[in-house]
């Protein structure tokens, strides 16, 4: 069943959809993100979003893996959200731009202490000698910081917003005539108009 969707901006139903997809799938916040080199080489990955706003989505990596690399020199990105369980996909497009220092802070805060122990000890993305490698700089971080109630945020870890000028509501239907609506950013304003399938 096709839900019509009324708003004249993408961020209401967006959080309706991610609630309704969250009641039947594990991890509904999974993204993929893609991004592309400087020559247009494009990458892609599974991210989690971490935050949904009027400004964007925001998601949290290491500043030195190649996602992060990427952006630093292009800045556009791709985001799709995918419910097999309802249907339904959204499609992201946009600029990401790196969050605030206050907000990297907070949400590194709030994360479990062995996610902040592996955020200290993962080189992203760079080559690993072995899995032993990785579990004694586990070990290493773990003993470094046992006496701390607080682990800080450290300086090479961060997040990006992707600030979206194109958001795309796609929902399945019989015979391959699926419904398409997409909002197209217009300076502060949303313009909103529905796609063949």
């Amino acid at each position: 069943m096709i839900e019509d969707i009324a708003e004249d901006e993408p961020f209401a139903p967006f959080e309706r959809w991610l609630a309704l997809a969250a009641k039947s799938e594990d991890l509904a916040e999974t993204m993929t993100l893609a991004t592309a080199t400087p020559d247009g080489v494009p990458s892609i990955r599974a991210v989690l979003l971490k935050g949904i706003d009027p400004r964007g989505f925001v998601f949290y990596t290491n500043l030195e893996s190649r996602k992060a690399g990427e952006l630093f020199v292009n800045p556009h990105a791709a985001l799709c959200f995918h419910w097999k369980s309802l249907g339904r996909v959204v499609r992201v497009e946009g600029v990401a731009k790196q969050v605030s220092e206050d907000e990297a802070d907070a949400y590194f805060a709030s994360r479990p202490r062995g996610s902040q122990i592996a955020a200290w000890s993962s080189d992203q993305s760079r080559p690993l000698e072995s899995r032993e490698q990785l579990e004694r700089r586990v070990e290493m971080f773990t003993r470094r910081f046992a006496d701390r109630n607080a682990i800080l945020r450290p300086n090479f870890w961060s997040g990006f917003r992707v600030i979206p000028n194109r958001v795309e509501f796609w929902q399945d239907q019989p015979s391959r005539l699926h419904d398409r609506l997409v909002f197209i950013r217009d300076g502060d304003a949303w313009g909103r108009e529905r796609l063949f399938p």
